[in-house]
């Protein structure tokens, strides 16, 4: 996806984690201004770190700086064992966390549908011990999962996009998940569940994002 592309493969709880790290432009930007680590889509209707609305979040991510790191779940491509409902798939995301990310470097945790219900089981599980730069989640499946809130601190730090005619994830669930935090969620008008054709519009979202979090 980027010149400077890396297949990895991690260490997991369920045994080889396969994934992508891909470099912001270099050129542009003395170093890295941190990692942001990216979670897929259901991985038993499809799901993979090659999703298009994954690596649309890798590409704003990268354009901002950041380096983006895109990993299959447990049973997904070159990923060892069987999909655990998200129980498991956020200790490999967890896994993918302490293995890729520095300590000492930035983080940035994304999702997209299944995905972003399993960041948002990561970011609880995170916080408050390791800071969190910023956190977009998008078409968050809450009709299907019941993905936990958002801790307050982290609240202003997090972007939650959902397109307002997703006939998988419905906005109203994502909505009714939202309410009782009182967070935003950003409505594209028209947007299904994959976005097609507003792609690029999602993309300027989340980097006009990540830039305000900086």
């Amino acid at each position: 996806m980027a010149a400077a592309s890396l297949g990895l493969t991690l260490r997991g709880p369920a045994g080889a984690i396969e994934a992508q790290a891909d470099q912001p432009d270099l050129g542009v930007f003395a170093a890295p201004l941190g990692t942001v680590v990216i979670a897929h889509p259901h991985p038993l209707f499809g799901g993979t770190m090659h999703n298009k609305v994954v690596q649309t979040l890798a590409r704003a991510y990268l354009q901002c700086g950041w380096r983006a790191l895109r990993f299959n779940f447990r049973g997904v491509g070159g990923s060892a064992g069987a999909h655990d409902e998200g129980r498991g798939e956020a200790d490999d995301m967890l896994a993918v966390i302490g293995q890729a990310a520095s300590p000492d470097g930035a983080l940035a945790i994304a999702g997209f549908s299944f995905g972003a219900y399993v960041a948002a089981q990561v970011m609880a599980r995170l916080h408050p011990d390791r800071p969190i730069a910023s956190a977009v989640l998008v078409g968050t499946a809450a009709s299907r999962f019941a993905a936990p809130a958002i801790a307050q601190a982290l609240q202003a730090r997090t972007l939650v996009v959902h397109g307002e005619q997703d006939d998988v994830a419905p906005l109203a669930a994502a909505l009714d998940w939202a309410r009782p935090q009182s967070l935003p969620v950003a409505v594209v008008p028209g947007g299904g569940h994959f976005f097609h054709g507003q792609l690029p519009l999602l993309k300027a979202l989340v980097a006009r994002h990540v830039r305000g979090c900086a």
